[in-house]
C-alpha cells in the first residue's frame, strides 16, 4: 500500500484502548499506568497523538473507576470514557464520543508509536477508497508451523504472506460501529478482526518492529531499552 505522508484532508479521531488489567505483567493495577521510561505507558501513545498532524479528539477507554488517575488536557479536546471487560467493549465505548469520519485505534500498551507511523497509516486508508480499514503490521521473520491434535507438524506456512499485527489500526467509523454490532466483541482480540467478519476489507501498512506490546514484564524490559535508545523507533 502507498505510504507516503502527503498532505492531510480527513480529520481523525485517535481512541487510546487503556482498559487492560495488566495481570499477564503482574502490574497489581491497570496495565496503562504501569511506568516505562519514567512515566505511565499511556503517556507514550497520547503524546505521539498530540503530536500527529492528523489527530484531533483524543479519546482514552479506561478502567472504570480509575479515570483521576489518568490526567488530559480538554483544552486539547481529551476526552476519558469507562471503557469495558473485553477489548472491543472498550473500543465501542470510545466510539460513543466519535464524530469524525476516521477513528485512529491504538494500544496504551505500545509505547514506541510515533507521530509519523499514526500519520502514514491514516495517510494509507485516505488514499485507498475501497477498503474499510488500515492496519499497521510488522513482517513475520520466523518460521511458522501449523500443529494438529497430536502435537505433528502438519503444514509450514510462507512467511512471506504472514504479518504480525500491531496498532495503530484506522477505520472508517461507521464501517466499525456495524462490524461491531454485528460482531462478537467478546472474542475479539483485534478489530480488524471485526471488519473482517462483516465481509469488509482490511489494508495493511507495514509498521516497524519494534513497535512492541507490553504485555509480559520481558516487554516491559524491552520497551525501557527501546526507549531509552531512540525515540523515534526507526
Amino acid at each position: 500500500m502507498s505510504d507516503g505522508p502527503g498532505p492531510g484532508t480527513i480529520q481523525t479521531t485517535a481512541l487510546i484502548v487503556a482498559a487492560g488489567s495488566g495481570l499477564r505483567l503482574g502490574a497489581g493495577g491497570p496495565k496503562a499506568l504501569v511506568e516505562v521510561g519514567g512515566r505511565p505507558l499511556f503517556e507514550w501513545a497520547l503524546d505521539a497523538c498530540r503530536e500527529s498532524s492528523r489527530i484531533g479528539r483524543i479519546v482514552i477507554a479506561v478502567p472504570p473507576g480509575h479515570g483521576r488517575e489518568f490526567a488530559v488536557d480538554p483544552e486539547r479536546d481529551e476526552v476519558l470514557v469507562d471503557g469495558g471487560a473485553a477489548r472491543s467493549q472498550s473500543v465501542a465505548a470510545g466510539l460513543e464520543a466519535v464524530e469524525t469520519e476516521f477513528v485512529l485505534v491504538h494500544d496504551a500498551a505500545r509505547p514506541l508509536v510515533t507521530a509519523d507511523l499514526i500519520d502514514r497509516t491514516i495517510f494509507a486508508l485516505e488514499v485507498e477508497p475501497d477498503v474499510d480499514a488500515v492496519i499497521s503490521a510488522a513482517p513475520v521473520t520466523d518460521t511458522v508451523k501449523v500443529i494438529d491434535h497430536e502435537g505433528v507438524v502438519a503444514s509450514t506456512l510462507d512467511r512471506d504472506t504472514l504479518r504480525s499485527v500491531q496498532t495503530p489500526q484506522v477505520f472508517r467509523t461507521e464501517a466499525l460501529r456495524r462490524a461491531i454490532e454485528l460482531g462478537d466483541v467478546e472474542q475479539a482480540t483485534d478489530d480488524a478482526f471485526l471488519i473482517e467478519s462483516a465481509g469488509g476489507r482490511v489494508g495493511v501498512f507495514d509498521g516497524p518492529p519494534t513497535n512492541i506490546k507490553v504485555t509480559v514484564p520481558a516487554d516491559l524490559a524491552m520497551a525501557e531499552f527501546l526507549l531509552g535508545r531512540d525515540p523515534e523507533n526507526s
